[in-house]
């Protein structure tokens, strides 16, 4: 490696044909560079430079390796520099795992911006269900919500997402609206499978209210689309209701109590990740930690 060192310190020095011009432009001392090359000269075997003086000359052999060493030294800048040009606008195909509903019904819009932000990124995402295998599978990336399984796997937090419960005004008029959390379990309650109670907070205060209900389910995009359709009260994310609040097709029950909070992590194999997924999960993340 040393050698490639001065390999690149001689085509300096060959192009200067001046060891205190080629100093000057490295920013090294003249003493430094001089050592340098000879102990390169001492490697090869071979003279590469007449020095005299008043001026630098190529031998023969130092002409021939000039020759060739410029074009290494050339094309390692060049790859330096379109690294660079990568990480300042990365480029390539990004393979995401999504959850469903998250994506459809919150992340959409952000993910576009991103797009407008990185035209060179093109996009593969999977919408299933099921944990992806990023070890045995193609993926960048996976984002996933709550609790997180054990694994060697490297996790970034990017976002949590507060929840409340919301129900639909339809609903609170034909059934009324509880007052504290222990009567919700005398009303219709959409609930997630083997969640029989929510846990609600109120500064430091903490209870487990116990919940029932005709539907359980386990996709947020429908129990919400079911509370608006006045089925019964829901405990979602802030975010994830926003335009249904807007629009009077929700209401905040409750308003004193939420619900835990929900995790967001970026799951990848490593932690060495190249640029394209390190801008996507930066751009979530100041997105979702702002939310």
């Amino acid at each position: 490696m040393n050698h490639l060192n001065d390999m690149a310190l001689f085509v300096e020095v060959a192009r200067a044909r001046s060891f205190r011009k080629a100093a000057e432009a490295l920013g090294m001392p003249n003493s430094t560079l001089s050592r340098r090359i000879g102990e390169l000269e001492k490697a090869i075997g071979l003279r590469l430079l007449h020095r005299t003086t008043r001026k630098i000359e190529l031998t023969e052999a130092g002409q021939l390796y000039y020759e060739r060493s410029k074009r290494i030294v050339d094309e390692a800048r060049l790859a330096h520099e379109q690294l660079g040009a990568m990480v300042e606008q990365p480029s390539g195909v990004l393979r995401v795992s999504l959850p469903v509903d998250f994506a459809t019904l919150y992340l959409t819009p952000i993910i576009a911006d991103f797009a407008r932000h990185y035209p060179g990124i093109t996009f593969e995402f999977d919408l299933t269900p099921r944990r992806v295998d990023l070890v045995a599978e193609p993926f960048d990336v996976a984002i996933r919500i709550g609790r997180l399984e054990d694994s060697s796997l490297i996790a970034r937090l990017i976002g949590r997402h507060s929840r409340h419960l919301y129900a639909s005004p339809g609903y609170l008029e034909a059934s009324g609206e509880p007052a504290t959390p222990a009567e919700l379990a005398e009303h219709e309650c959409i609930c997630m499978p083997r969640t029989p109670t929510w846990t609600l907070h109120q500064g430091m205060n903490k209870v487990d209210a116990g919940v029932r209900g005709r539907f359980t389910l386990n996709s947020v995009g429908m129990i919400r689309a079911l509370a608006v359709d006045h089925q019964g009260i829901a405990l979602l994310a802030e975010k994830i209701v926003a335009e249904d609040v807007a629009s009077g097709r929700l209401r905040r029950i409750l308003p004193e109590w939420q619900g835990s909070s929900v995790s967001i992590h970026a799951v990848t194999e490593t932690r060495l990740i190249p640029a394209k997924t390190q801008r996507f999960i930066e751009f979530l993340t100041s997105r979702l930690m702002e939310a």
